[in-house]
């Protein structure tokens, strides 16, 4: 699906842990969306130009989720887009759940929501034109990683594997935290770099997430 407009996108660094906060801007309409509420209002506000339509959720984990009651104060008819697993009390009544490869728009800006659980249950990403926002799903060098309570590595290899490599690969990826050498990244670059985009099979991805984990830098 194909975006009729042009876009800027906006990444904003901060968080609990280097995250990102992005902000797109239809540069036809001047329609603004926000991806994920990891960042304080009061650091992102400069970069809007009104109120944005939407907030597209990748997964409801605390960082990535941390302002968004903030988020719905201020912008009283914004709509919270995200996994139909992911609606809470806190923003229910203006939550709109996304199926598995639903295209769906935001005034000219086309998006298709791809459901990534692996990281988390309900992780989601974004796919608008030739970019993809991919949450804690991927980062720039590695995969996510598989160690809450609702996580799953069988889910995330399938997800990574099937659903976003299959993608075409000069698809540029913006992860929801600034954990690589770069903030952003094409797929065929990330696989180039990332052992753990090199698996062969299911079982060989498993090795090579536990090789990882014995092996990381404690400070990503």
């Amino acid at each position: 699906m194909i975006s009729t407009t042009d876009f800027s996108i906006r990444s904003i660094l901060g968080g609990y842990d280097k995250n990102f906060t992005y902000v797109i801007t239809c540069n036809k309409t001047g329609i603004q969306v926000i991806i994920d509420a990891a960042i304080d209002l009061k650091h992102i506000s400069h970069y809007l130009n009104n109120q944005p339509r939407a907030v597209l959720i990748t997964h409801t984990h605390g960082d990535h989720t941390a302002y968004l009651e903030e988020y719905t104060k201020a912008f009283p008819n914004m709509i919270i887009l995200g996994h139909p697993y992911s609606s809470t009390e806190l923003y229910k009544v203006r939550f709109k759940s996304l199926e598995h490869k639903q295209l769906f728009n935001i005034g000219k800006l086309a998006f298709t929501a791809i459901h990534t659980p692996g990281h988390y249950f309900d992780s989601i990403c974004y796919h608008l034109d030739s970019v993809l926002f991919t949450g804690d799903t991927l980062f720039v060098g590695r995969t996510g990683r598989v160690l809450s309570q609702r996580s799953n590595c069988n889910d995330l290899y399938n997800s990574v594997y099937k659903s976003i490599l299959t993608l075409p690969k000069n698809t540029r990826i913006y992860p929801g935290h600034d954990y690589g050498d770069r903030p952003s990244i094409t797929l065929e670059q990330n696989i180039k770099i990332s052992p753990l985009l090199q698996a062969q099979n299911n079982n060989d991805f498993k090795l090579r997430m536990d090789d990882y984990e014995a092996n990381r830098n404690m400070t990503s």
